[in-house]
């Protein structure tokens, strides 16, 4: 049965073969929709609406899937029909499927070159409507040991301090670093700050002998490597 139409019943009216559940059971979870798996989650509607309807609704206040990640549960009660107990059921199931994500990633990530540096940070930097400064440790081998978020808020060589950084380096036996941060304008283009910052960080890094490999600025679906734009 196509979607649309789904999407205008009640789940009770649908037949019981083409109900979320049981698709999810005769065919996997890979073979449903988005609303459909959000539906699943959300487990009933309203009087007025399915639940079909309610998932759809759901998705097109945050408008994209991946910015259900960053929904509050003021968000989330905010929309009509979900109340406290399918908002924190909702944001326990992004958060475990955002760990399980992340823990998968960092075991078997490796970086070998700023795109690859890029693809792993883009989707949780790229829609941030704040600044985040993150640092990736690294091992000998390049692969990722260790992923923190030095600070939020505009870039600032004061605030960015070494000594933050290279501590957190040493703690973890990183034998190198990136470091990155994403411009919520979408633009990622290099400001006087980013590399009067990047520039202290590779002086840091010659004295303790921790190099840093790159910092890449993430935009919107987009980045800048400033060691491919020879900043250093």
């Amino acid at each position: 049965m196509p979607n649309d139409v789904l999407l205008s019943m009640m789940i009770r009216d649908v037949n019981i073969e083409d109900r979320p559940r049981e698709r999810l059971l005769r065919q996997g979870a890979m073979s449903l929709s988005n609303q459909e798996l959000l539906a699943i989650l959300l487990r009933t509607g309203t009087k007025e609406e399915s639940v079909l309807v309610l998932a759809n609704r759901v998705l097109s206040v945050f408008e994209r899937l991946h910015h259900l990640k960053h929904a509050t549960i003021e968000e989330m009660v905010a929309i009509k029909g979900i109340g406290e107990v399918k908002a924190i059921q909702l944001l326990a199931a992004i958060e475990l499927g955002r760990r399980l994500a992340q823990k998968q990633s960092e075991e078997k990530y490796t970086i070998r070159s700023p795109q690859d540096a890029a693809a792993y940070l883009m989707p949780d930097m790229t829609s941030l409507s704040q600044e985040h400064f993150v640092t990736l440790f690294l091992n000998v081998k390049n692969q990722i040991i260790h992923k923190q978020t030095i600070f939020i808020g505009s870039l600032n060589a004061s605030i960015v301090h070494p000594r933050e950084i290279f501590r957190e380096a040493v703690k973890r036996s990183a034998a190198s670093i990136i470091c990155a941060h994403n411009h919520p304008s979408g633009v990622p283009t290099p400001s006087t700050e980013d590399i009067e910052v990047t520039k202290r960080l590779i002086e840091a890094g010659y004295i303790m002998g921790i190099e840093l490999i790159d910092h890449v600025i993430i935009g919107d679906h987009q980045f800048i490597s400033l060691k491919e734009k020879g900043y250093f």
